[in-house]
């Protein structure tokens, strides 16, 4: 894996590890927070894929972020992947990170050992570990959805019910895993 510019590294800002909502500084549950999602691999690439369907929608959602409707993550999992795509693509995937202000999650064990559980449980083949970090570092993380495009093997209702399950018996809430096209509002 290719070595980036330290601009790429995490920002630091990480979401509390717990399924409850944060608080507010009167100690009452903060109902009016942002959204915390996570973009998992697919939404870089369809960005730039301007022949894609979901390109529009993709856009949008990046837009969305830009305009605070959202509290944005990838991870270093995505990261990886990223770095292994040629070309001037690759770079360009890359810089939609600092430029949307998006907040880098680091790998984690318990990450891992939650992504062991789906594939032992036959939720993600395990060929395909990544597709399965991507949602348990989100889920460790307590993020609330999933944006995807890999309907293989992530945007499922079969994968969000069962790794949603898995979540809750471990201690972790369950993720919403969505495409982009169900979450961007047009007026």
């Amino acid at each position: 894996m290719n070595t980036r510019p330290t601009k790429y590294e995490p920002c630091g800002k990480v979401p509390e590890e717990h399924s409850e909502w944060p608080k507010g500084p009167d100690g009452a549950d903060d109902m009016a927070r942002l959204p915390r999602i996570y973009l998992e691999t697919t939404m870089f690439n369809y960005y730039f894929d301007k022949d894609r369907e979901a390109h529009p929608d993709t856009v949008k959602l990046f837009e969305e972020i830009a305009a605070g409707k959202y509290e944005a993550y990838t991870s270093k999992y995505v990261i990886g992947e990223l770095e292994e795509t040629r070309g001037d693509k690759r770079n360009k995937m890359l810089d939609l990170i600092p430029k949307y202000g998006i907040s880098i999650l680091e790998e984690k064990d318990e990450a891992s050992r939650l992504a062991s559980i789906y594939i032992a449980e036959g939720v993600i083949p395990k060929d395909y570990r990544t597709d399965c970090l991507h949602i348990a570092v989100a889920a460790v993380n307590g993020l609330d959805m999933i944006l995807s495009l890999n309907f293989k093997h992530i945007v499922s209702r079969r994968t969000e019910e069962l790794t949603g399950a898995i979540n809750k018996m471990n201690g972790y809430k369950s993720v919403k895993i969505r495409p982009p096209t169900e979450v961007v509002e047009y007026e």
